[in-house]
C-alpha cells in the first residue's frame, strides 16, 4: 500500500536552537498556512518549535507562530517571551531596532517591539483572560 505524502513543502531557510526550535522560513504566506503534525512535535526533545519568517509587506517585520504541544500548548496565541528571542535575531538581519510583529495563530497578535542594548521592549494590545487577588502574608 502506497503511502499519501504531503504535496506541498514550506521552503526551510534555517534552523536554530536546542531546548526550543526556531524554523525560518522563506515568507509570511509560509508561516501563516504552516501545518505541524502536533503528536510528532510533542514527541521531539525540545519543547517548542518557533516558526517565523521576514514580513511580506509594509505592515510586519516579520511573522512568527509559537507550538509547544509537549507542554500542554498546541500553538499558543500570543507569545510575548518568544519575541525576546525573535527581536535580537530579526534586528540583526533587518537592521531596525524597531520592529513590528504579527503572531498568526487562529487569535494572533501584533507586537510592537524595540531591541535596546541587551533588554527587549515589547508592547501591544492584551486580553483580559482571568482576575483575582494575590494576598502576600498573614489572612
Amino acid at each position: 500500500m502506497q503511502q499519501s505524502r504531503p504535496t506541498q513543502y514550506a521552503q526551510v531557510v534555517d534552523v536554530l536552537g536546542l531546548a526550543e526550535l526556531l524554523v525560518v522560513l522563506a515568507s509570511e504566506q509560509a508561516v501563516r498556512k504552516y501545518t505541524l503534525d502536533l503528536a510528532a512535535i510533542a514527541r521531539l526533545p525540545c519543547s517548542v518549535v518557533i516558526v517565523t519568517a521576514r514580513g511580506d509587506g509594509e505592515r510586519y517585520d516579520f511573522v512568527s507562530r509559537y507550538f509547544a504541544p509537549g507542554i500542554g500548548v498546541p500553538e499558543d496565541p500570543v507569545t510575548g517571551s518568544t519575541h525576546c528571542c525573535l527581536i535580537p535575531y530579526r534586528s540583526a538581519r533587518l537592521n531596525k531596532f524597531s520592529l513590528t510583529a504579527h503572531q498568526s495563530s487562529a487569535r494572533g497578535g501584533d507586537l510592537f517591539c524595540r531591541l535596546e542594548g541587551n533588554r527587549v521592549k515589547i508592547g501591544g494590545y492584551a486580553k483580559l483572560v482571568a482576575s483575582g487577588v494575590l494576598r502576600l502574608g498573614e489572612a
